[in-house]
């Protein structure tokens, strides 16, 4: 009874202390930075793998297989092309021969597949994103190539992206004559799609050539073709551009019903692309010339200041806005 009576000293409600013993100090120290230090090394190893993997050579060995690890090889290659390093790789002549012998290589064969046609378009449109002049030969080769158009196609409108590279660059296309005869022979073409392409590309290779073609083109049977026809020539300071771009603006608009199909909606949006790039070409006019466009050019530019699509009003707006600091009389 009187024990229980004595009040608790500090001695009583701990346990003993003693140092901390070898096993513990392990478990508490080391054991968590080895997890650290493998986790580490973990992640480098992985890093290092992913810059072992782009490698241009090894893109180019992998690309050469015909298996499905061309793919993975194809996307690392666009991406890096797109990436932060693209400046280098761009400038990569030996990469952009290898390419262009690939592509050489796969259009000898001749195989239709639709894994074929997709590599061979690939490889078009990654010789485009090249800054050197020698990723214009492979380009100009497939031009020639009737049978396969697809690939025609890629190579045309590849060149103008390489075009605008170069251009970038201080650089230009060796043979710069023979690429715009290519590009007017592609435009000859019984394919409607090529046609179109090649109008884009020649308005930004430009020359007079050119202009003569676009000139021609902007009468063709097919309204892809004189579009493009027509902002080749705008894009060029050609006046004569403005009988296309008031065909573009005048482009009925089908207001959108609760029933529309996936291709009323996809005629919808072609229609609304049509117009805002028709109001960009007379804003380029407008800017080359120094001068207002056509009283019925400016009428259309105002009928569809009030379109329900909202890109077109907003381009219609700035346009009339520039049109109206140029007609409006000098100050005093």
């Amino acid at each position: 009874m009187a024990d229980s009576q004595r009040p608790l000293a500090a001695d009583d409600s701990l346990p003993p202390v003693e140092p901390p013993s070898a096993a513990f100090l392990v478990q508490l120290f080391l054991v968590p930075g080895l997890i650290v230090a493998i986790i580490v090394c973990v992640w480098l190893a992985f890093h290092w793998l992913a810059h072992l993997g782009n490698d241009p050579q090894a893109y180019v060995r992998t690309l050469r297989r015909d298996n499905e690890g061309r793919w993975q090889a194809a996307l690392n290659l666009a991406n890096d092309l797109r990436g932060p390093g693209a400046a280098a790789l761009k400038q990569d002549e030996a990469l952009a021969g290898e390419l262009g012998r690939i592509l050489a290589e796969e259009a000898a064969r001749g195989r239709t597949g639709e894994q074929s046609e997709t590599l061979r378009i690939y490889l078009c449109r990654a010789l485009g994103e090249f800054s050197v002049p020698s990723a214009a030969g492979p380009l100009l080769e497939r031009l020639v190539d009737a049978s396969d158009p697809q690939t025609a196609r890629a190579a045309v409108e590849a060149l103008a992206v390489l075009e605008t590279n170069l251009a970038a660059a201080g650089r230009a296309i060796t043979d710069r004559d023979g690429a715009i005869a290519a590009v007017i022979s592609a435009s000859q073409a019984g394919d409607e799609p090529l046609r179109s392409a090649a109008a884009f590309t020649l308005g930004v290779l430009g020359g007079p050539a050119a202009t003569e073609r676009l000139l021609a083109l902007g009468g063709d049977t097919v309204a892809d073709v004189r579009f493009n026809a027509a902002l080749a020539l705008a894009r060029q300071g050609r006046p004569e551009a403005y009988e296309g771009l008031g065909e573009m603006l005048a482009l009925p608009d089908t207001p959108a019903g609760p029933n529309d199909d996936a291709a009323a909606q996809s005629r919808r949006y072609k229609r609304a692309l049509v117009v805002v790039n028709a109001l960009r070409g007379v804003a380029l006019l407008v800017d080359a010339v120094h001068e207002p466009p056509p009283a019925a050019i400016v009428e259309r530019v105002r009928g569809v200041a009030t379109d329900p699509v909202g890109d077109v009003r907003s381009s219609a707006a700035a346009l009339l806005k520039k049109i109206d600091r140029i007609t409006a009389p000098a100050g005093p």
